[in-house]
């Protein structure tokens, strides 16, 4: 039997590694990062809305939602319209090869995540959250911002890249 600490860095492996296996069969097989298969996700389900309204769904900034939405038009999968009342606003719809990708890609892993989250008693919820805060706390990562994205890496750059913490 090992030392407790190595079932946790066991555990946190293995979480880790799960991250990056979906986010590489995403990217490899759809050609998008988590965050961007969020978004467009978002402009699925939520038509003619602003980027504005899109970042407050999948909790990330505005302008990291900008700059994925700048990669999805690029690749033909998101419009960006004018308002027809207000110029100023623009509004963003999913294209048909948008509707396409987002058919075949597979759900974010912290879909599967939180479908089984909610099945657990409260008690035991609280005690993940509490668990997990500890941990990120002792790994010298409470201070980092961090968007509800199971993602390795910098969420506003085109791909993720494995980061080590510090402390």
């Amino acid at each position: 039997m090992y030392p407790l600490e190595t079932d946790v860095l066991v555990a946190l492996r293995r979480i880790v590694q799960a991250i990056d296996q979906h986010s590489n069969r995403l990217g490899k097989e759809f050609g998008l990062t988590t965050p961007q298969l969020l978004v467009l996700q978002a402009v699925a389900t939520m038509p003619e809305q602003p980027i504005r309204a899109i970042s407050e769904e999948v909790t990330l900034s505005q302008a990291t939602v900008t700059a994925i939405v700048d990669r999805l038009e690029r690749r033909g999968l998101v419009e960006r319209h004018r308002s027809g009342a207000d110029r100023r606003k623009v509004f963003l719809t999913i294209t048909e090869t948008g509707e396409t990708v987002l058919a075949s890609a597979p759900k974010p892993l912290q879909e599967h995540f939180i479908r089984r989250f909610d099945n657990l008693h409260d008690w035991e919820k609280h005690q993940v959250v509490f668990v997990l805060q500890r941990v990120a706390e002792m790994m010298g990562a409470k201070h980092l911002d961090a968007a509800p994205l199971l993602v390795a890496g910098d969420v506003t750059r085109g791909h993720q890249t494995q980061e080590t913490p510090t402390d």
